[in-house]
């Protein structure tokens, strides 16, 4: 509902110093109860997007609400967004726009409730029909 109302909302990447205050997110709060109080995280705003980033976050993404669908199978809401701006340290952004996560601190999550570390395999050529990728 807050998305809709504001038609704004944010993206924060999670590294490990917050992922157990990011967990804790997941929590059914009440509406007028802060996600940020209550979890030991610090809202911040940018002049582009009304909806508070986490500072503690390195890679941010701001976006605008586009629309909605409903999963009727689990009861869900698909949500869309056109992103309007991101936030990312200098040095996770390469030559040539590649943006390293694992540079910037960025963990995984599998499920609900399992965090990892990333290791990056190889990053490969664009795929074309009848050409094998190779790595770069």
């Amino acid at each position: 509902n807050n998305i809709k109302e504001t038609n704004y909302f944010t993206i924060n990447h999670i590294n490990k110093e917050i992922f157990k205050k990011a967990h804790q997110t997941s929590a059914r709060y009440d509406k007028d109860v802060s996600e940020f109080d209550e979890c030991g995280l610090t809202p911040e705003y940018s002049d582009t997007i009304k909806a508070p980033y986490v500072k503690e976050s390195k890679i941010k993404i701001g976006c605008r609400f586009v629309e909605e669908y409903g999963i009727k199978f689990n009861e869900t809401i698909f949500i869309v967004g056109e992103i309007l701006e991101v936030i990312l340290p200098d040095d996770a952004v390469g030559g040539d726009g590649f943006v390293d996560i694992e540079k910037a601190g960025t963990i995984a999550i599998s499920g609900l409730d399992s965090y990892h570390e990333t290791k990056r395999i190889a990053r490969l050529s664009y795929a074309k029909p009848g050409i094998e990728s190779e790595e770069i």
